[in-house]
């Protein structure tokens, strides 16, 4: 079963079209890491899952229920974290523990204990005199121990030291282990956070959604390739074989070619058999150069 999915979703703003035509399979117990830089779309997704805006055409399900359809019981088994989030301030932790704890039947004191602990939070001190990271934490914490079916995060690594980083990711692996079904959905332009955590990887670039597998097929079917021999940088050919992404001449004799369709053994003979007798190398990528990429090859598409 999918815990989210969206059919060709598409939001404007005016003139402006925030997603065009997203479409969208987020298997349940998966964590999806949703990147995209500033101004992609990603905070308009999220808002369109929690039904906080209705798509402008498409249609979009979370727990197997249509965003537009739903029920108010259904937001008992949502977590949601963003900046935007507006919280008592006058309350201390363990108030405001308390008021959620209230909310929920199925709370897990034991989790909480353990979370408090981990996260080293004062319980007697007010949000208001808690540092940014500490109230990120706080806020973590009022949502984890009741153990939501999907968990929504937008952007929670901003403006966070790396030690509450890293506090943050351990409580998130924490709910995820637990025995009940967890699904976190991660919106981020943080890479290197997201890619120690995610096992999912959607990227939107200017509205529209270029990437969307498993963590291990996307960095399996991608490198960087190395090709060394005399005047190889004039034996490119004009047009690019496919599974060709990118190529740049580093030097007369040196090419740096990026494959999106790698296959051991035969890709390099593809490469091989456009350059001759050549040295070839390949290099894993990580997933910040897969999103540069694609970040890149968006931005010159849109220039022509």
């Amino acid at each position: 079963m999918n815990a989210v999915e969206c059919q060709n979703l598409s939001r404007s703003f005016g003139p402006t079209l925030a997603i065009k035509e997203v479409s969208l399979a987020i298997p349940e117990g998966s964590i999806f890491a949703l990147l995209g830089p500033n101004g992609a779309g990603k905070s308009t997704t999220l808002k369109i899952l929690l039904n906080l805006l209705s798509p402008t055409s498409g249609r979009a399900s979370v727990l197997g229920i249509e965003t537009t359809k739903l029920p108010r019981d259904a937001y008992r088994k949502i977590g949601y974290v963003t900046e935007e989030q507006i919280y008592p301030e006058w309350m201390t932790v363990d108030q405001l523990l308390k008021y959620y704890q209230a909310m929920y039947s199925k709370w897990d004191d034991k989790l909480q204990r353990r979370l408090v602990e981990m996260f080293n939070l004062p319980l007697d001190r007010p949000l208001r005199k808690l540092s940014r990271g500490m109230r990120v934490k706080a806020i973590l914490l009022t949502i984890l121990p009741f153990h939501p079916e999907l968990l929504i995060l937008d952007e929670p690594f901003g403006g966070l030291d790396p030690q509450v980083r890293d506090d943050f990711i351990n409580g998130l692996l924490e709910v995820v282990s637990a025995d009940r079904p967890n699904t976190v959905l991660v919106s981020s332009h943080d890479i290197a956070e997201v890619e120690r955590l995610a096992d999912w990887v959607g990227i939107l670039i200017g509205g529209e959604l270029v990437v969307a597998e498993p963590m291990a097929t996307l960095q399996s079917r991608f490198r960087r390739f190395e090709v060394v021999g005399p005047d190889a940088s004039l034996r490119i050919p004009e047009r690019l074989p496919d599974g060709w992404r990118k190529v740049d001449r580093a030097a007369s004799t040196v090419v740096q070619l990026i494959h999106g369709a790698f296959v051991e053994g035969a890709t390099q003979a593809d490469v091989r058999a456009v350059f001759g007798e050549v040295s070839i190398t390949a290099y894993a990528m990580s997933l910040r150069e897969i999103f540069l990429l694609h970040s890149s090859t968006s931005t010159a598409s849109n220039a022509r």
